[in-house]
């Protein structure tokens, strides 16, 4: 058995998007030892979106380019960083926290979650089995294999529409199939996707079946309005209904909403004590770069304030 290295931190942050980074700057401006940890490479969600036209300074800027500042910005601190980290396990319970990864046990009296969300599966036949090969999650990441092709998209919230905008740079034609008989888009957005003359829309339907050999060859959908199956040819689908939390490693140590996202109070104070949590993976009625930035902030100040507070409690012990 390896013995592995014990690091200790006033504040652990878990997870690197908006929340993340947002969090670990005024952590470490609270003058505590902080640590950001990251089973991924740091930025979150936004690091995939191609622009960025909705957070305040920027009217324009590509998500993984806002990503990169707010690194920056807390690189000032003197932050710990430790992204790209294959986590065991995690207990919550104890009043020092322990974070277990292959080489570190990691300890701090509080802990930030900031884990973020990730994209909800469709669940119906050829989903899994189709993935990379047709199916995809990420427009940015994968559209340009879909030069002069056929896709779908499936949702009508605005990352269904960004993306099928986007998409429209590579594919000849985009299919946005929506289950309700109108967008949820904002409506700036919207008026751009009915203006571009490759999108085309399918309301009140609902995929059931993907097909194909080897890639994506077509997609079964019903039609709600009098439930009878018809077949598009498409060669990719790209789901965006909405994201589930990352709590995985935590789940049955906190309280949860029947979603299963975290539920916090206005401090972002969770289940338990010296646990916080921000962004995405919270109950929030809002899941954006500029509400998960303010949820960090936030919890980071809740935090300090409580490992503050400990400080002063031990000391006067002594």
């Amino acid at each position: 058995m390896i013995d592995k290295t014990e690091l200790y931190f006033d504040i652990i942050i878990l997870g690197s998007g908006p929340a993340g980074f947002s969090a670990a700057i005024y952590a470490a401006r609270g003058n505590l030892k902080t640590a950001i940890i990251d089973i991924n490479m740091f930025g979150g969600q936004p690091s995939n979106y191609l622009e960025i036209e909705n957070y305040p300074g920027f009217p324009l800027i590509g998500g993984f380019d806002l990503m990169e500042k707010f690194e920056k910005h807390a690189d000032k601190f003197g932050i710990e960083k430790f992204p790209m980290t294959e986590i065991q396990k995690i207990n919550l319970l104890p009043e020092q926290k322990v974070i277990e990864t292959n080489e570190f046990i990691f300890k701090a009296p509080s802990i930030i979650i900031a884990t973020g969300a990730q994209a909800k599966k469709l669940n119906i036949p050829g989903e899994s089995e189709f993935k990379g090969r047709g199916v995809s999650y990420c427009a940015v990441c994968d559209g340009a294999f879909f030069k002069d092709k056929t896709v779908s998209v499936i949702g009508g919230g605005n990352a269904a529409v960004e993306e099928a905008i986007y998409l429209t740079k590579f594919a000849k034609k985009v299919y946005v199939i929506h289950r309700r008989n109108e967008l949820r888009a904002d409506k700036i957005i919207q008026e751009r996707a009915f203006k571009n003359e490759k999108i085309e829309f399918i309301f009140d339907t609902v995929p059931v079946e993907i097909k194909g050999t080897n890639t994506v060859e077509k997609i079964i959908l019903t039609d709600k309005n009098n439930n009878k199956n018809f077949e598009l040819d498409v060669n990719g689908v790209f789901p965006y209904i909405g994201f589930s939390p990352n709590v995985d490693y935590f789940s049955e140590q906190l309280q949860l909403t029947r979603q299963g996202f975290i539920e916090t109070d206005e401090n972002m104070q969770t289940s338990i004590k010296g646990v916080y949590a921000a962004g995405d993976v919270r109950n929030t009625p809002l899941r954006q770069v500029i509400t998960a930035a303010s949820d960090g902030a936030i919890a980071a100040c809740s935090a300090v304030k409580f490992v503050e507070e400990l400080k002063e409690h031990s000391s006067s012990k002594v």
